[in-house]
């Protein structure tokens, strides 16, 4: 069921502390398998956790799922049948998320008598808004994909077959555009919405600075000049690791 134990989260951590560091990477897709992508936690390893065990296990869970959420370049994730708990809390930290139209999502730790730990309470919330996102917490229910197609916590359903190829189609794409770009886009998007307006500009506006002074940029727009939009090809590199 993909649930998360200690040996799965530092596979997961290890592999993407390697993409972190590997600039020849564009773009990644998070992909459970055929079944399923991740059930959440492993409920009879909690069970057996003392407030202090607990404690520390969270802590390094939801730092691995933040270090998935700043990978520099997008993150899509390919959401097949179950995606509850820290398996809903895993595709949360993703630019992108498609799903199988028979998947269902959710976080229902509060029948648990617990609560999400690992950016449920979040990343929800900055993605479909704190009422939507409190019906979800505070009732547990799991949605299917219509639904939450129509609150915003997907962005595109298909059929269950078609999940993998239609993500990795959606990664190619964007592992088509300039890397420094994506990289600045998701930053100001990400951490614009922390912070208030002024700030937010201003971090925009460093970054457009920066990747203005890029070859990509004056390949994109020497193209635009010579051969009209969405004709450039651009080779990066894409980060200096």
């Amino acid at each position: 069921m993909n649930a998360f134990d200690s040996l799965q989260r530092e596979e997961l951590a290890a592999r993407v502390r390697e993409l972190a560091d590997a600039p020849d990477v564009r773009a990644v897709v998070l992909y459970g398998g055929e079944r399923l992508f991740a059930a959440g936690a492993d409920v009879k390893a909690l069970a057996a956790m003392g407030p202090e065990e607990v404690r520390g296990w969270n802590r390094a869970l939801q730092r691995t799922f933040d270090e998935v959420a700043r990978l520099p370049m997008p993150v899509v994730a390919a959401v097949t049948g179950y995606a509850l708990g820290g398996g809903l809390e895993l595709a949360l930290a993703a630019d992108y998320r498609v799903a199988a139209d028979d998947a269902l999502l959710g976080q229902p730790e509060v029948r648990l008598g617990i609560m999400p730990g690992s950016g449920g309470t979040q990343r929800l919330t900055r993605l479909i808004g704190p009422s939507r996102a409190k019906n979800l917490l505070m009732t547990g229910r799991r949605v299917g994909a219509e639904e939450a197609l129509r609150l915003g916590l997907v962005d595109e359903v298909v059929p269950a077959a078609e999940v993998y190829d239609t993500a990795l189609g959606y990664a190619r794409r964007l592992a088509e555009g300039p890397p420094a770009a994506l990289e600045a886009i998701k930053e100001a998007v990400d951490h614009g919405a922390d912070i208030g307006l002024g700030a937010g500009l201003a971090l925009e506006r460093a970054l457009f600075t920066g990747v203005f002074g890029t070859a990509d940029a004056a390949t994109g727009i020497q193209s635009f000049l010579e051969h009209g939009p969405g004709k450039a090809r651009f080779e990066g590199p894409a980060r200096d690791n």
